[in-house]
Parts: C-alpha cells; structure tokens; sequence
C-alpha cells in the first residue's frame, strides 16, 4: 500500500484546497452570522457535538474566551434528547458543529437552546441537514466529500470556520488576515516529516499533551490514534499531566506535546523536558525543547492558528502508522462514518 492510496491521506492532502474553498465560498455567511451574534451580544456562549466536532469545540472555548472574553461552554446532548430538560439559554450563543448535521441528539439539543431564547449556529458540512434546518444560521464547512471513515478535512474545515466566526465577531483584522493565510501554511504542514514519532509510537498506549487551544488538538489526536491505530491514548491538558498520571510513566513511553507559539509554548515545554527526564519518549511541536525531541512544524501567522496546521501535520503521522501496523484507516473497526445517537 502507497501512502497516496488510502482515502484518509488524499483528504489530509486535500485539506489546504478545502480550507481555500470555505475562505473562497463562506464568507458572506460568517460574516451574516458574525453580525447577528453582535447584536444579540451575548454573556456566554454554549457548544454542542460529539467526537472530532467537540474536540473542534474545546479549540473555539479557548478562542472565545481568549478573543471575545466570553465564557463557551460544552452542553451534554443528552439533557435534552434522554432527560428532556430544556436549559435556561436566554441571550446565549450557541455553536451547534456536526459534519453530517444529521445526529438526533446534536439536533434536538440546539432546537432547545433555540427555542429558549438562544441564537443556535450550525457549523456542518451538509447545509441542508436537520441541524441546518433548526439553527438561526448555518456556516457550511465547503470541505467537499469526506469517505475516510476518520474525520481529517471536516475537523480542519470546521476549527476554521469556527475560528473565523470569532474574528468576525469580534472584528479583529489580525486574526482574519492569519486565517486568510493559512492554505500555504497548512499545505507546508502536510510536508512535515514526524517518522521519527512514528517510530516511538510501538506501544499500547502512550499521551498526547496539550495546553490552551491546543489541548484541544491533543484530544483530537488521541481520539485518532484510537480509532485509525488500535493504539489506546490518553490526551492531558500539560498543566494536569504532573498530578496523578505521570506515575505510569517508564523508559521509552510515548508523548506527543502540542505547542502553539502562544503563551503556554513555555508551559508545556517544561512539562515535556520533565517528562523526558524521567525516560519517556517526548516529541513536540517546539523548537525550545532541551530534553525533549523537536517535531518539524509549520508556525503561522498567528499564535491562534498554529494549532491546526499541528493537526493537519499529525494526521499524516498517524495515517503512516496504521498503515505500518496493518490497519486500513478509512475503515476503523466498529465505526461508520456517520453515528446518530439519540
């Protein structure tokens, strides 16, 4: 098997051509629904989504409250769709994200904060799904077919539009000049070479390490070194790491840490150096690193996006390294590419 013939590796080549097309095509919808969200001003913000999508929200969390102030917090699907609570929502914000849009629980729970008095935004790759038909907007992801099993292309795509809608709220041209960057970026990050990691990866388990906005990719990474490589992965916020689970920590375990060129690259570095000297296996995205082992990485125009060019070079890791084990990545074993809980 190439490494250009599982469907996973094209969608990780397609991503810098996909986030092109959302800043080509999604424009015009961000920025109706950046205006909205302004006049309603919201106090809070709320999330709803599973899997790779709450992931995606966990990275707008940090975004929102680093850019707008504003707290964002994740709502449990199922208050609504299994305890049939409806939530005190009035005046909140809320980010629906569901690449098919079509999970009875992520539909039934925004229809709730949108009944309450809410403002619900549905980040999806299907513009006509149920999700779309229950928000007050929809910001289509523009990331084209997704067959890969594992989601690649649409997480990417929907941290992006996610992103930019933050932005354009809060108006901040920096930001939106980043994000208007970032194809050349993210097509240098699918040139990164992590073979190195990929060697070390030879367990049954191993961390992923994150801090701030990119603890968000850590648990991104977990999720897939799961499902695509049988390998169990735990993902630790850098700053929790040190307070119990270090313990299992032996010669040669792997890490992989997350570092954005923001204020918690310091943070997280000692965290790795520390974990390194006590004889794991430590890579991370951070040329400040001293014991531990740089990862190639691709750094943007600003600290808030460096993040997803990290993922986007990790997916090809990890595409190589279920392929090294056997495993077909575009066709993880008990998973559909579309799972509608109720």
């Amino acid at each position: 098997m190439t490494s250009d013939t599982t469907l996973m590796r094209r969608e990780i080549l397609e991503i810098p051509d996909a986030v092109e097309r959302l800043l080509s095509q999604g424009g015009n919808d961000i920025r109706k629904a950046a205006a909205a969200a302004r006049d309603i001003n919201p106090t809070f913000l709320l999330s709803v989504a599973r899997g790779s999508s709450d992931h995606a929200c966990t990275y707008l969390k940090y975004a929102s409250e680093l850019v707008l102030r504003r707290p964002m917090a994740s709502v449990g699907p199922s208050v609504k769709s299994v305890y049939d609570v409806d939530l005190i929502a009035n005046g909140a914000l809320c980010v629906s994200v569901s690449q098919s849009g079509m999970s009875p629980d992520i539909v039934r729970m925004t229809d709730s904060v949108q009944a309450a008095g809410g403002m619900a935004i549905a980040i999806t790759n299907n513009p006509e799904s149920d999700l779309a038909k229950v928000a007050s907007a929809t910001l289509p992801i523009h990331a084209g077919p997704e067959l890969s099993v594992a989601a690649t292309k649409t997480f990417v795509t929907s941290l992006v539009a996610g992103l930019w809608l933050i932005a354009e709220i809060k108006q901040d041209a920096a930001l939106v000049a980043a994000i208007r960057a970032l194809p050349a970026h993210l097509a240098t990050a699918t040139a990164c070479d992590w073979s190195e990691a990929a060697q070390a990866m030879n367990g049954r388990s191993l961390f992923t390490l994150g801090r701030g906005p990119s603890w968000a990719i850590a648990n991104e990474a977990a999720l897939k070194f799961k499902e695509t490589c049988l390998i169990h992965a735990e993902s630790y916020s850098s700053a929790e790491v040190l307070h119990g689970p270090v313990s299992i920590i032996e010669q040669g375990f792997p890490v992989i840490g997350f570092a954005a060129g923001d204020a918690a690259e310091s943070k997280l570095v000692e965290v790795a150096d520390t974990l390194a000297d006590k004889g794991a296996t430590v890579f991370a995205t951070s040329a400040k690193l001293k014991k531990a082992t740089a990862l190639p990485h691709a750094r943007t125009d600003h600290w808030l996006t460096d993040p997803i060019a990290a993922i986007v070079s990790f997916y090809g890791m990890v595409e190589n390294i279920a392929r090294s084990r056997g495993i077909n990545p575009d066709t993880p074993r008990h998973l559909k590419k579309v799972t509608e809980t109720v």
